[in-house]
């Protein structure tokens, strides 16, 4: 199935082609959020102000402690959770008890959490995001599936909004069909758990990856049996948008609304896949943010969270900078 194309077009000039804080943190049942169909009304809904956050992968020099507090202090609604080995480690002893402790913080600090899954060496200090659900080796695999279970039992008890997630790379020699066999067979017991634990799972489309596009998130569902978008869903990177797809990011946003469980953003280039700071890629930023707040009015409780996940040296103030330019960048509701 193809994503809903509005007729909106990229303008000329944009690129070559290629809340209010939640202070009960602990809900281990949350609603499903309502599906609104945004791309039957293209930036003529209500608007209301974002939700944002700051992904934990953008401040790995710091302790979790206090890349929380930092968060609550600068003014965010909440944080984009990686599981990693600085920051709640998912392999580490104690995991119940330690996770725990970080509800209790982030209800402390009135902060909402999304939990990601994109750490780079977490499971192999050798392999970049490996292994992968798509790994020839069935072992292989399985750690990557008991990763994401584990996750999912983390998001239930920290009340999160979702569970985000991603393909993997195609391997050398392995045919697309064959991919997508292993994924959906991988996800399955994942979306078991999540359904369970009334978790969304929130995949997303990664540049690089077998599932790199909207489209490819639609296939997707399709070769699972289209689950309803309560239990699989989108995380919607805005940057992407920009470096891929063929409609502007905003009108990407109104397209996949029913699905998405979780945004991120951060500026990009067209056709080069390396998130930047605001104002140093090619994104047009209040139609985007126009379209987050009709998303946000429509139903949707998440986060737009801030991923720049390779500028942990400047963490601190990018956090600061980057909420005044979206504060400053939003239009008014």
């Amino acid at each position: 199935m193809s994503t809903p194309r509005p007729a909106a077009r990229r303008p000329a000039g944009s690129g070559p082609r290629l809340s209010t804080r939640r202070t009960d943190h602990r809900a281990p049942h949350p609603a499903p959020h309502p599906t609104p169909d945004l791309a039957a009304h293209p930036s003529a809904g209500p608007s209301a102000r974002p939700r944002l956050g700051y992904g934990t992968n953008g401040l790995t020099d710091l302790r979790l402690d206090e890349a929380l507090g930092l968060l609550a202090d600068l003014g965010y609604d909440g944080v984009g959770l990686t599981l990693d080995h600085m920051h709640l480690d998912p392999l580490a002893p104690g995991l119940a008890a330690r996770t725990a402790q970080v509800a209790r913080r982030l209800g402390a600090l009135g902060l909402g959490v999304t939990v990601e899954t994109g750490a780079r060496y977490v499971l192999d200090p050798r392999r970049k995001h490996g292994p992968s659900l798509l790994d020839p080796d069935p072992e292989d695999r399985a750690a990557r599936v008991r990763l994401l279970l584990r996750a999912v039992r983390v998001a239930a008890d920290l009340g999160a909004h979702a569970v985000h997630c991603f393909s993997g790379v195609l391997p050398h020699d392995t045919p697309p069909d064959e991919a997508w066999k292993r994924l959906t067979s991988s996800l399955t017991p994942v979306l078991e758990a999540a359904e369970a634990a009334r978790v969304p799972l929130a995949v997303e489309p990664e540049p690089g990856h077998l599932l790199a596009t909207l489209d490819d998130f639609h296939q997707l569902r399709g070769l699972i049996g289209d689950p309803a978008p309560a239990v699989l869903g989108l995380t919607l990177d805005i940057g992407h948008c920009q470096c891929l797809e063929p409609l502007p990011p905003a009108d990407c946003l109104r397209a996949a609304a029913p699905w998405v469980h979780h945004i991120q953003i951060e500026d990009m280039r067209r056709g080069v896949h390396e998130h930047l700071p605001f104002g140093d890629g090619e994104i047009d930023f209040p139609p985007v943010l126009a379209a987050v707040g009709e998303l946000t009015a429509a139903g949707y409780p998440g986060l737009t969270v801030v991923e720049l996940p390779r500028h942990s040296h400047a963490g601190p103030e990018l956090a600061r900078t980057s909420l005044s330019f979206l504060r400053r960048e939003t239009p008014p509701c």
